[in-house]
């Protein structure tokens, strides 16, 4: 169900971006395991849980527009035209969460060389893989929060 009121949206985006936060931190701890690989399709799986989360917790999911009112419909579709989200109001799939992966490529890239580095290499992988997660969470997270306030607005 979509927030009614501001104050709702905005606790709706900070629980959200706690959400991001504990996925991030696990994301950093798989960039440890010294299989090639595993960090990757961890990441895969993660966001194959987090975004469709996201969309929930916003009303944003299809099942949750498609209950809509007519003119709330609209306006959903409208301004999911207007911001953008290519991961709002859909249905996710690893195609597309691997499409928004590759946005992160070259960080995802270095990491996978990075973490086979003793110590600082190991570091700078973690560090790599948090600021990729955060990234695409917290940006998942403001195109939501757009789509939902507009629909508020109305």
């Amino acid at each position: 169900m979509l927030p009614k009121t501001l104050d709702e949206l905005d606790r709706v985006r900070a629980s959200c971006r706690a959400m991001v936060r504990r996925r991030a931190a696990t994301s950093g701890g798989m960039s440890l395991i010294p299989i090639p690989g595993v960090d990757i399709a961890g990441d895969v799986g993660l966001l194959l849980q987090l975004i469709p989360a996201i969309n929930r917790k916003f009303g944003l999911t299809p099942e949750q527009i498609e209950e809509l009112d007519p003119r709330h419909k609209v306006l959903i579709y409208a301004m999911l035209k207007q911001v953008g989200g290519s991961m709002v109001g859909k249905a996710i799939t690893k195609a597309l969460v691997v499409a928004a992966l590759k946005k992160v490529g070259v960080q995802l890239s270095a990491k996978q060389v990075l973490k086979y580095v003793p110590f600082a290499g190991q570091a700078a992988a973690v560090a790599l893989s948090v600021t990729a997660m955060m990234y695409l969470g917290n940006s998942h997270i403001e195109a939501c929060y757009q789509v939902a306030r507009g629909a508020i607005r109305k």
